[in-house]
């Protein structure tokens, strides 16, 4: 399964979060560490809901960037 995973850029953090799978988070100090963390949540995330007798939610949201004018 493929998950949109929204990544955001603080000042000295990265964080991420799967909109498909409410509570998955993960933060780090780099993009590449922050997209190695959600992997590791994403598959824990859902160990925890097939454990607990929980559907795994299928993904279903996309992604799109669109530009703007700033005027």
């Amino acid at each position: 399964m493929k998950y949109l995973v929204i990544l955001e850029h603080g000042e000295s953090t990265w964080g991420a979060h799967v909109p498909d799978l409410p509570g998955c988070i993960a933060a780090a100090k780099t993009r590449e560490q922050v997209l190695e963390r959600i992997r590791e949540a994403i598959g824990m995330h859902i160990d925890s809901l097939r454990a607990s007798g929980e559907e795994v939610p299928p993904p279903t949201s996309e992604g799109e960037t669109v530009e703007v004018s700033a005027a």
